[in-house]
């Protein structure tokens, strides 16, 4: 490649545009950052560097008198907020269009007086009392997740959410469980058992050929303290797993949760399944969650990019290329319109933007239409006092079941209080399709026979009100989120992960994260850096 050198009196922005016309826009958006005036050439590699968001300095080399470059955004959720709010740092001007009659996409939180109508025309309203409510859709943030970030960027306060509690329960009835067990006897009886095995292999000389002596005894010290193993490396129990008398004043030390079942037992509950969830990169403790609920987030985004810009009520009706940009039509109010943009962000559902007319070609249809949509539900259930912190000692945190409801939540917030809402079932799959086959009121009274199981009747007779939600019942979403063979980066996704004339697809289905905020803030990153690199080197 020739290497155009400045010639003297030549100003930058001339010798730009011959580094563009030589090298394409790649050498000039490169040559621009050692210059100083744009991101370095390490930036235009977004996969080598962090973010860096737009900014109106962007432009000042290329002398631009006239309007910034029009950006017509489809979907009000985290992705397509995040894509107006950062191009909107550098002025573009941008409008997104969301179907529904708020913004947040997935990102719901229902409080006393919401009202959702689903795909069959079933309408509940929430009668949460104030103070009250539940996350319908995402629940908890990690520490390093980029959605934290936006929380401090954007002013939104947050707090711990309790996403592993030693107190909380286990319970699997198919597996021979007659009663709940707590988290920290489970998880205690498992790795002392384990512990001891291992122990035992290690005193036979099991693993003699993988361990010097030094290892071994070092190892043996370990599963000592790990597995709570007596002198002889025994398990029997200590009070790792609980106390049926806490300790109190002088002449009551407490007394030791006893009756310490079998190892075959322990195996046979099948309780160690759970323990590993602790561990995943994206569910380790600590979590958080925006104070007064998750929807603060895609709140204080639409604050940011401004709520003249944001149509609520716009369903859209068709997106086509045209030799000059893009052209999107909607329905909002019985009327059709139409938004002529230079380009087009699509956030939407893959299966929905399958359903609307375009023009992107039939390599575009053919990835949309393969991704398929997962299933999720979670019931809210409200109750006149906090039982489960007065009876059982469980402050937040899960229980987890085999039972087709699979998790309960409790609240982490409002602790010791008069009320609280738990989270009935939080199941997916076919679980969650079953709930989805049933009535409110069905679902409602199938939840709580499950849950006094787990916790007896005052499940059922402390119950003030509840509010179900299916994510495949809801329209303009029809999904929880997304199944895609070979993940976002298997060749059949490609044709999503480019631009196709002057649109551009982000969400997080296109992230490595599906089924979180981080993921469609990364994903819209990505197409917000791709589209303001284009608009430079134009």
């Amino acid at each position: 490649m020739a290497h155009v050198q400045p010639a003297s009196g030549t100003s930058r922005r001339s010798f730009l545009r011959a580094v563009g016309v030589t090298g394409g826009a790649g050498a000039m958006f490169a040559t621009m950052g050692a210059l100083g005036l744009a991101p370095t050439a390490a930036y235009a590699a977004e996969k080598e560097a962090p973010f860096r968001a737009p900014r109106r300095g962007d432009f000042t080399l290329q002398g631009r008198t006239g309007r910034p470059a029009r950006v017509v955004v489809i979907g009000g959720g985290i992705a397509g907020l995040t894509s107006a709010y950062e191009l909107g740092k550098a002025g573009y001007d941008c409008v997104v269009l969301e179907a529904r009659d708020r913004v947040g996409g997935r990102n719901l939180t229902i409080r006393g007086g919401d009202s959702v109508t689903d795909v069959h025309g079933v309408t509940q309203t929430a009668r949460f009392s104030k103070g009250q409510y539940m996350n319908a859709g995402p629940g908890r943030l990690a520490q390093w997740m980029n959605t934290l970030d936006y929380c401090r960027e954007l002013g939104v306060e947050v707090e711990v959410f309790t996403n592993s509690n030693a107190s909380a329960l286990i319970y699997n009835e198919r597996n021979g469980m007659t009663s709940p067990v707590r988290y920290r006897t489970a998880k205690a009886d498992v790795y002392g058992y384990v512990s001891e095995l291992l122990a035992k292999a290690t005193g036979a000389g099991a693993l003699d050929a993988d361990l010097t002596a030094d290892d071994k005894e070092r190892l043996l010290s370990f599963l000592r303290g790990h597995g709570a193993l007596g002198g002889d490396y025994k398990y029997t129990g200590t009070e790792h797993r609980g106390m049926s008398v806490d300790p109190g004043a002088a002449g009551q030390p407490g007394e030791v949760l006893g009756d310490v079942p079998a190892l075959t037992d322990v195996l046979a509950s099948n309780v160690g399944r759970y323990f590993s969830f602790e561990f995943a990169y994206d569910q380790a403790m600590l979590m958080f969650q925006p104070v007064g609920g998750m929807d603060a987030i895609p709140r204080a985004f639409a604050r940011a990019v401004g709520h003249e810009r944001i149509r609520t009520g716009a369903a859209v009706t068709g997106v086509h290329n045209t030799p000059s940009g893009v052209e999107v039509t909607y329905t909002r109010g019985g009327r059709t319109e139409v938004v002529k943009a230079d380009y087009c962000i699509a956030t939407l559902a893959p299966w929905i933007l399958a359903r609307t007319p375009h023009n992107l070609g039939s390599t575009v249809q053919t990835a949309l239409q393969a991704v398929r949509a997962s299933s999720a539900g979670k019931i809210g259930l409200e109750y006149r006092s906090r039982w489960w912190e007065k009876d059982f000692k469980i402050f937040g945190g899960i229980t987890e079941t085999d039972l087709d409801l699979s998790h309960i939540w409790y609240p982490s917030y409002g602790h010791l209080g008069e009320r609280g809402l738990v989270i009935g079932y939080y199941n997916t799959g076919s679980n969650a399709d079953a709930y989805s086959a049933l009535t409110p009121a069905q679902r409602l009274e199938r939840a709580v026979a499950q849950g006094v199981k787990i916790h007896g009747e005052k499940y059922r007779t402390e119950l003030a009100t509840s509010f179900s939600h299916q994510w495949k019942l809801i329209p303009h979403i029809e999904g929880a989120w997304h199944s895609m063979s070979g993940g976002p980066d298997a060749p059949a996704f490609a044709p999503l992960n480019q631009v196709q004339g002057n649109v551009y697809f982000a969400g997080d289905h296109l992230s490595h994260l599906d089924a979180w905020q981080h993921g469609a803030i990364s994903s819209a990153r990505k197409v917000v850096t791709e589209l303001h690199q284009r608009v430079l080197a134009s």
